[in-house]
């Protein structure tokens, strides 16, 4: 059991050097990796919440750190690779399978479950999580264009998302965002 999980941490540890697709075909040097991605969204799930909500901090944060784990095995499929919707999810099906097996039991159980509830993105926490997924997205959009000084450069990263964050927590961020990044472009 202990060589599974070494085998499992070593395989998941792979996020930490795959870089976001998205940024590397921008031609962004350094870019985030996938693993950065979902630190700053777990950061994100555990900060952006208030007292009030009804949605689970403590199971968001979970969701952020599985949602794009298969992306360890299969990399980080983007439109430009030109792989149907259906054949990413049965690749990313397969990944987490895989990684399922090096588990035990119970703990596989739980990390597939998270997987595919965020897939299914039907609960409020996996809405909540995906409104984090495209608000972390364009976060990272704005400080590329910041640090090479080149207001619009990732305009396509802000039009990806529009009219889709449904969280009014996170559309009252990714506004004030916005707003920011048009005062700069001026």
């Amino acid at each position: 059991m202990a060589e599974n999980l070494v085998q499992f941490l070593s395989t998941i540890g792979k996020l930490k050097k795959t870089e976001r697709a998205g940024w590397v075909l921008k031609g962004i040097k350094h870019p985030e990796s996938v693993s950065d991605h979902m630190y700053r969204m777990a950061i994100m799930a555990m900060t952006c919440l208030d007292s009030t909500s009804e949605i689970k901090m403590d199971h968001c944060i979970k969701l952020c750190l599985v949602h794009d784990m298969a992306e360890c095995i299969v990399g980080d499929i983007t439109p430009s690779d030109n792989i149907t919707k259906e054949e990413k999810q049965r690749l990313e099906k397969d990944a987490m399978d895989h990684l399922g097996s090096l588990l035990p039991k119970e703990t596989s159980s739980s990390v597939k479950e998270l997987f595919e509830e965020y897939e299914a993105q039907e609960t409020r926490e996996a809405m909540f999580v995906k409104d984090l997924d495209r608000f972390e997205m364009i976060l990272q959009a704005f400080e590329y264009e910041t640090e090479r000084d080149d207001p619009g450069f990732l305009q396509e990263f802000f039009d990806s998302v529009e009219g889709k964050i449904r969280s009014p927590s996170i559309r009252k961020l990714a506004e004030s965002l916005i707003k920011t990044r048009q005062k700069k472009e001026m």
